[in-house]
């Protein structure tokens, strides 16, 4: 675990980010808030692509709480075969989708807690919807979060949580918003787990990785 990278590095760094690339995306599709919540808490341990090809049809047809209920458990597992644990996603949707619709009137909730409070929902996927959705400055930790924050210094932490936390100390305001966009980008093309791309790398001269690939 690299150390704490001091705030003018950690600002240029995303100055750069920022530079290259100002508004970043997450990659997963969706219609609107419920098809989000959706598509994140489908991609637990699972890619966005495979998510995708799989939710492309599915949302066509269930893009709210109600008409994923009209669907059914066994209906929903006919489109999300292809993603893994997808019985237990299944579930999950289907009880989700009814919370929403009983007590929510069946919209998704803006806040962590009532996020956290779904089933199939963990702080991460709370975390992308708030950000995603709501434009809230959410730190979505996953596991390339969690490396590059570790590799590069920037957000150092033994555990997601403390990345975390790492993120919304040490990252300049202005970047809070889309920092964990920008952190995921580059671990999944840049900085990746095997073999990072270090001569493509915006940042490489700012990295104290011994490792580099150069």
């Amino acid at each position: 675990m690299a150390r704490q990278l001091d705030y003018h590095t950690i600002h240029e760094i995303f100055r750069r980010f920022h530079a290259a690339e100002p508004e970043p995306k997450g990659e997963l599709e969706h219609l609107n808030a419920f098809t989000l919540l959706v598509a994140v808490a489908l991609s637990a341990q699972a890619t966005d692509v495979g998510v995708n090809k799989a939710t492309r049809a599915l949302f066509q047809i269930a893009d709210t709480p109600e008409k994923m209920l009209e669907l059914g458990e066994e209906g929903l597992v006919a489109y999300i075969r292809t993603i893994g644990l997808y019985r237990n996603k299944a579930k999950n949707v289907i009880r989700l989708s009814r919370i929403l619709v009983e007590e929510y009137g069946g919209e998704v909730p803006s806040s962590r807690a009532a996020l956290q409070s779904l089933p199939g929902v963990g702080r991460k996927t709370a975390n992308v919807v708030l950000n995603m959705w709501w434009g809230h400055p959410a730190q979505a930790v996953d596991t390339h979060i969690f490396r590059v924050g570790n590799r590069t210094g920037i957000c150092p932490g033994r555990d997601p949580d403390a990345v975390e936390r790492a993120i919304e100390d040490n990252v300049p305001a202005p970047y809070q918003r889309h920092a964990h966009h920008w952190l995921i980008l580059h671990g999944r093309y840049i900085c990746k787990a095997r073999k990072p791309n270090c001569p493509a790398c915006p940042i490489r001269d700012l990295c104290p990785y011994e490792e580099k690939s150069l």
